[in-house]
């Protein structure tokens, strides 16, 4: 919808001195990622005017480099994969992951409206998602755990929906793509790790390469999107599509109100500061306090320490807006990050770069993780915000921070090690050797000598590792041990796919440090998403939603897609309770 100019007897004229509102809006949205745009397309194809404001130059946010998983207990979809679950299962096992949890009123509302919302969402806009058969919770042993289902993916999407726009659209981390563009989906994973074994997969890959060779011809990169990518593409083809107003690289500096209530933001860009008005309310969903070193030196443990995957906007923009307009932050969380451990370099352009491994290296066959003395401190192939956790356990007694993570020759190959791809040649590993990365040795000895650690210790802590590891044992910490790890080993690996020895050199390390995926805490909210005074009342007409509020997992993660599942849930609420006020 075209913009609205407002009348010269609108009260908001005299709000600011020397200020006058140049546009007026039903609903403003701060912030472009799954959030944000899930609010701006759901309130877009309700038939309100909306404008989506991002102070970056393109959308999509964190989850634009995200796997685009979106948790969603007890969902309609579970049935159809053959997988059963129900709102009392699952508020069993969020009773046994998450802290004081007991009638949490944010929890109970987001089990009772996530599959409705998730429905809706899909109505509405062009938001596919299937689900994944197969992906454990991250605690599988616990009571109400399940196997799959529970967690839904974007289904593949078509980029050249979006025509000129799509250059809009955040890239995925280069380190995921092959090709310099082409997105790989999870179920062609195997078939590229195959290549070199089985002609079908060998011939999957091949018509795929083709494909995106014929991509190439007329896009920047591959426009077959699958992940959070294609996520984000299918919300923003609405956002379009119902002629939402965007507006990139704009700063919102603070919110205007009046009566108690918020009436509007001021932007500021290249000509100066401009009042826009909102006459339903403002959504919050920049993002979180991620890159916001005042706000992770206060809330984050060993913040001094940290690295962050995410989007570098992300700096607590729309917490600070909520807190100057009268709310307030939510109380500490168990954990005020999503956590997941992060290994830093340099591209061959010079560029600074944080790889996160999540899902990739860790709980494969044949990698062990140590601390400053060369021993092993945990289970390697738990989920990435528990191996955080016991990254900070283990620093107390010893330091852990960074942690190495060890494998050889025939792992590296396989699998590949964080920023470095499988099926990497060697003349092709010199980038990340030269650069420190990447480092290698012909012995275990020499190894530990390049990191800096005992020699004597490692090679103690690799053999004790191997003697077992032949046998597919792990007794000191247990490792695939469960289904959740036995799903991120590797099948072929009998009997237990998430071990095997390190005994084929040379030997290779990268340094790991504690890293976050998204903060936990934030704005205190309601079951309609309404941010809260101290006082427990709303501010008028200011919702938020992702990571501006405050975490509905209380920093726990239970699951894949912790962070999605709740941000769409909530900025679908948010903009149902926008829709009801009254004007």
């Amino acid at each position: 919808m075209p913009e609205t100019g407002l009348a010269a007897s609108h009260p908001l004229r005299t709000l600011l001195k020397g200020m006058t509102p140049d546009r007026e809006y039903d609903a403003i949205v701060l912030g472009a990622g799954a959030a944000g745009l899930t609010a701006a397309a759901v309130a877009g194809a309700s038939g309100l005017n909306v404008l989506l404001v991002e102070k970056s130059s393109q959308v999509g946010g964190t989850a634009a480099i995200s796997g685009g998983m979106v948790w969603v207990p007890a969902n309609r979809k579970m049935e159809a994969a053959g997988r059963a679950d129900s709102p009392e299962t699952a508020r069993r096992y969020l009773d046994a992951t998450i802290p004081d949890l007991r009638d949490d009123d944010l929890a109970v509302r987001f089990l009772e409206q996530a599959d409705r919302a998730i429905a809706a969402i899909e109505e509405l806009t062009a938001l596919r998602l299937r689900p994944v058969k197969t992906y454990p919770d991250y605690y599988p042993d616990l009571p109400g755990a399940t196997l799959g289902g529970r967690v839904l993916e974007p289904e593949t999407y078509d980029a050249r929906r979006l025509g000129d726009a799509f250059k809009l659209l955040r890239s995925p981390l280069p380190e995921f793509m092959l090709f310099d563009g082409m997105m790989v989906d999870r179920a062609d994973i195997p078939h590229f790790l195959r290549i070199l074994r089985s002609p079908r997969s060998a011939a999957r890959v091949a018509r795929l390469v083709l494909r995106y060779v014929r991509q190439r011809l007329t896009a920047h990169r591959g426009t077959t999107l699958v992940l959070g990518n294609a996520l984000v593409g299918r919300l923003f083809e609405t956002v379009l599509a119902t002629g939402v107003h965007l507006r990139l690289d704009t700063e919102v500096d603070r919110l205007v109100i009046e009566d108690g209530a918020v009436r509007g933001i001021v932007v500021r860009d290249a000509t100066g500061q401009h009042m826009i008005a909102a006459r339903r309310g403002v959504i919050l969903a920049t993002g979180g306090f991620s890159h916001s070193a005042p706000l992770r030196a206060r809330h984050l443990q060993a913040a001094a320490g940290l690295l962050s995957a995410v989007c570098p906007a992300n700096t607590g923009d729309g917490i600070a807006l909520g807190v100057a307009a009268g709310g307030h932050m939510g109380p500490e969380n168990a954990n005020n990050a999503f956590w997941t451990p992060v290994s830093q370099f340099r591209r061959a352009d010079g560029s600074a770069a944080v790889f996160p491994h999540t899902v990739t290296d860790r709980g494969k066959p044949g990698l062990i993780g140590v601390d400053g003395s060369g021993r092993r401190f945990a289970n390697e192939a738990v989920s990435y915000h528990e191996f955080v956790r016991s990254m900070f356990r283990a620093n107390d007694a010893s330091p852990t921070i960074p942690c190495h993570l060890i494998c050889d020759r025939a792992f590296l190959w396989r699998y590949g090690l964080g920023a470095v791809r499988p099926f990497t040649p060697a003349p092709f590993l010199r980038h990340a050797k030269q650069t420190g990365y990447l480092c290698q040795a012909d012995s275990i000895e020499e190894l530990a000598r390049q990191i800096g650690v005992d020699p004597a210790v490692l090679a103690e802590t690799v053999d004790g590792y191997n003697r077992d590891a032949r046998h597919g044992r792990d007794p000191a910490f247990g490792r695939g041990e469960n289904a959740y790890q036995r799903h991120l080993g590797d099948a072929a690996r009998q009997p237990n796919p998430c071990v095997a020895p390190i005994e084929t050199p040379p030997y290779f390390s990268v340094a790991v440090y504690p890293g976050d995926l998204g903060t936990a805490l934030g704005l205190e909210t309601d079951g309609s998403a309404r941010v809260l005074g101290s006082d427990g009342h709303p501010v008028g007409r200011l919702y938020a939603c992702g990571n501006d509020m405050n975490s509905v997992m209380k920093g726990a993660y239970p699951g894949p897609g912790i962070t999605l599942g709740p941000a769409l849930t909530f900025g679908y609420l948010a903009v149902q309770a926008l829709l009801e006020q009254n004007l």
